[in-house]
């Protein structure tokens, strides 16, 4: 079984977090292939953006790369304190880890900022926060090729331009981690027409 980290950091959108609990939930219940998804934080209570206050299942120093296929990083509020996680020092080396092992790495919104802190994006494609010229900014100064692209694919990464493409970047990763087939199944059990072939 494919297994899939979920990063939450303080101020997290909770939507954003959302869309990857859900897909990948699906996948367990209702898909052909399951995926397993596992919580971390840097902290044991996680508050955030619109004042829900979570608990990851793990703290960062317990978990092992090697166990798993995908890093998923969803955005948050700068006011609500995302970038005090968003660009710890501990969580921008996993990312380093994992885009070492050629492992799928996937943001949502602002969640590409830690990424192009890492520097794993230097040189490649990729988006942030449509409505922040200055994030964009921010990603460009890091070496990122900032795209005017709602979603932004460059091998192993993806990354998106706000929470509308959340849901998509999660569809993804569900096909990404297995199949078109079992995308296609689980879009049904959600109630969501899947997409056309081609």
């Amino acid at each position: 079984m494919k297994r899939a980290l979920l990063v939450l950091c303080q101020g997290v959108e909770e939507y954003e977090a959302s869309v990857f609990t859900d897909a990948l939930g699906w996948t367990t219940t209702y898909g052909l292939e399951p995926i397993a998804l596992v919580t971390v934080g840097l902290r044991p209570k996680v508050r955030c953006a619109w004042n829900f206050t979570i608990e990851p299942q793990y703290q960062l120093e317990q978990i092992d790369v090697t166990a798993f296929d995908a890093l998923l990083i969803p955005g948050g509020m700068g006011r609500a304190g995302f970038y005090e996680d968003a660009y710890d020092g501990r969580l921008l080396a996993l990312i380093r880890q994992f885009d070492a092992a050629h492992k799928l790495i996937a943001s949502v919104c602002v969640g590409a900022m830690p990424l192009a802190q890492s520097g794993v994006l230097q040189g490649r494609r990729g988006t942030t926060y449509c409505h922040s010229p200055e994030r964009q900014q921010q990603m460009a100064a890091l070496g990122v090729q900032v795209q005017a692209e709602p979603l932004v694919v460059d091998n192993n990464i993806i990354t998106c331009s706000s929470p509308g493409q959340a849901l998509q970047v999660a569809f993804m990763v569900v096909e990404r981690l297995s199949s078109a087939a079992n995308l296609a199944r689980i879009q049904e059990g959600m109630g969501f027409s899947p997409a056309a072939p081609g």
